[in-house]
């Protein structure tokens, strides 16, 4: 899986808006400028954010963004699907709607479990946990096994 710039942007600027005061607009600006992010994509990130419902915005003096859900009902995996469409796909298609023929045949199932598991991460952590820096002890396990940190 490669998760792209845009979902990355995304992830950290929707932790912002979860560290921020429970309803308090956070401008752009300080999100871009806390976390690196180009204030233009961000925008872009943000409306598109905001269309698919995660986010409310206000113009002026006192506006800025915030979340539309409290940080522990909004997953990882929902800011990412929000951006970027579906968790895991192949060749821009579903797992579960590929076919090969032949030898290849098992791969469907290898596309399917590779979406399973990266579901298991992504849908089990929350805005909150991530604030909080207390991810649930299933993903702290996968960090810890042998060679996970490696570059493969």
């Amino acid at each position: 899986m490669r998760v792209s710039a845009k979902a990355d942007y995304a992830v950290r600027a929707m932790v912002e808006l979860a560290a921020a005061d429970e309803g308090e607009p956070v401008k752009g600006e300080q999100i871009a400028d806390s976390q690196g992010i180009p204030l233009r994509f961000l925008e872009n990130i943000l409306a598109e954010l905001r269309h698919q419902g995660l986010v409310q915005s206000r113009r002026g003096a006192e506006g800025g963004y915030w979340l539309t859900r409290a940080p522990t009902e909004i997953t990882i995996a929902e800011v990412i699907r929000a951006v970027e469409g579906p968790l895991a796909s192949v060749r821009g298609e579903r797992p579960e709607e590929m076919s090969y023929a032949g030898d290849a045949a098992p791969l469907q199932r290898v596309w399917v479990a590779l979406r399973s598991n990266i579901r298991a991460v992504l849908e089990r952590v929350t805005l909150a946990d991530v604030v909080a820096d207390e991810l649930p002890p299933q993903v702290i396990e996968l960090t810890e096994r042998p060679g996970v940190w490696e570059p493969h």
